[in-house]
């Protein structure tokens, strides 16, 4: 395939990026944004075996044929809930192959002047700590260690250390062309990724792993610039700028700064991931009665959560909204940007139960609504109706912004137990006079409630 041909078909790879991101701004567009995307991508693909005909095909068809697989089964098996941990993983083996790539590039000494040199490095530098990042952070959201931050004697002066000698042996690599220089410099940054992670704990690990997803970006598109690859360049940049941007409004949605989410810890401000349970007394009913509390309300405002996602509830609450709509009661669903572990998480969980998605507010536009409704039914929710937030100033999550279903007449809150939310703090609306409880697993009560109305 001559020049101009695979110039005009990695344009029309970069195009259906651009499409797909567009598409996937909406939930009407994302699943043919998915398809464009995926599209884009095969043609790339193809291109480049069109265009640079790679020696030992059979191995890299093979390769190519297990990582398929591979990811294929974790699209199909993979639970909502485990959503954030899967993009971890995939962030993490993107920071990974970049650094992989520029390591081979410099061993096998393909030359290049300080700037090409210092892109290497650059690379091996950012995919590194995006590896073993990711790594970590997936770590601690599959609680194969402690989600609270993890701090140790010295360690900002360690951290300090390992940064001067990444950027120390980062300049050795770009003057010198060392690849014993570019194996220790992804030693030293490997082991910056896990310092960057540890000390954050909580409701901001999600925030990093959207950090660590821009970054993911930037090690793709270094990559296409040591491989003279545009099309990497464009799909890198993509990632990356999104990512970025991403990681502000999730930090905007917490109501902090990215460098207060990520060294918080050292002044005692990230959140903590507490499981210890409260015995305060509070005031809990049988589903019966709660039932008579939403069937007779004219209107109702539903605060999904993480367990909702845990209890794959949601066609259930579906079920409970079309019961309460048949008896002529308002329902509509307040959504938190941060709701769940990651944004957008209850918009798609929502959209799996066929909920029209007219009925999905946004916090901006359904706080001033929570005045004028007899009822917040919320559902697996803590931290981000948490009233802590506008009233704590040395809570974790002052200054988020929340939903405030404290403001409707009554509040209902379906809990499992009294354990913190993600953010390891009490919420102070659980102790409330109009706040009722009901205990048990989400889907499990909501079908109970199910019932009780259909029974009024």
């Amino acid at each position: 395939m001559n020049e101009d041909w695979t110039a005009l078909l990695y344009l029309v790879a970069a195009v259906c990026f651009i499409i797909a991101l567009k598409g996937l701004s909406s939930p009407k567009r994302a699943r043919l944004g998915n398809v464009i995307g995926a599209a884009g991508a095969l043609v790339a693909v193809l291109v480049v075996f069109a265009a640079e005909r790679p020696d030992r095909l059979v191995w890299i068809l093979l390769a190519i044929a297990v990582g398929g697989g591979i990811g294929l089964i974790a699209a199909r098996r993979v639970a909502m809930t485990a959503m954030p941990q899967m993009v971890a993983l995939f962030n993490g083996v993107g920071g990974a192959a970049g650094a992989l790539v520029a390591l081979l590039e410099l061993a096998e000494g393909t030359g290049g002047g300080l700037a090409h040199l210092g892109v290497l490095a650059f690379t091996v530098l950012i995919g590194s700590v995006t590896f073993s990042g990711s790594v970590l952070t997936f770590a601690k959201l599959q609680e194969i260690v402690t989600g609270r931050p993890m701090i140790f004697p010295g360690m900002r002066w360690v951290a300090i250390a390992v940064v001067a000698g990444s950027l120390g042996t980062g300049i050795w690599v770009a003057v010198g062309s060392s690849v014993l220089g570019a194996v220790l410099l992804a030693v030293l940054t490997l082991g910056l990724g896990l310092l960057l992670v540890l000390p954050v704990g909580g409701a901001d690990v999600p925030i990093v792993i959207s950090l660590l997803n821009a970054f993911s970006g930037i090690t793709v598109a270094a990559s296409g610039y040591v491989l003279s690859n545009t099309l990497l360049i464009v799909a890198g940049t993509l990632v990356g700028a999104s990512g970025t941007l991403l990681t502000k409004m999730m930090a905007d949605a917490m109501g902090r700064s990215l460098v207060n989410i990520m060294f918080g810890a050292f002044a005692g401000g990230s959140t903590l991931g507490s499981t210890t349970e409260s015995d305060r007394p509070v005031r809990s009913a049988g589903a019966a009665d709660i039932a008579i509390l939403l069937g007779y309300a004219r209107r109702v405002i539903v605060a999904p959560g993480y367990g909702l996602a845990v209890a794959q509830a949601q066609h259930t609450l579906r079920d409970l909204a079309d019961e309460l709509e048949r008896r002529g009661i308002e329902v509509s669903y307040a959504i938190h940007p941060v709701a769940g572990r990651m944004p957008g998480h209850m918009n798609v969980l929502l959209a799996e139960a066929d909920v029209p998605y007219d009925k999905l507010k946004e916090m901006a536009q359904v706080n001033p609504e929570f005045r004028t409704a007899d009822v917040a039914l919320v559902v697996g929710a803590n931290d981000v109706v948490n009233p802590a937030a506008h009233a704590s100033p040395g809570s974790p999550i002052y200054g988020m912004p929340i939903l405030d279903v404290e403001h409707a007449g009554q509040v209902v809150f379906l809990k499992r137990s009294m354990r913190p939310g993600f953010a390891g703090i009490e919420n102070e609306l659980l102790f409330d006079p109009k706040t009722t409880l009901l205990f048990g697993d989400a889907k499990d009560s909501l079908g109970k409630l199910v019932a009780a109305v259909k029974g009024l």
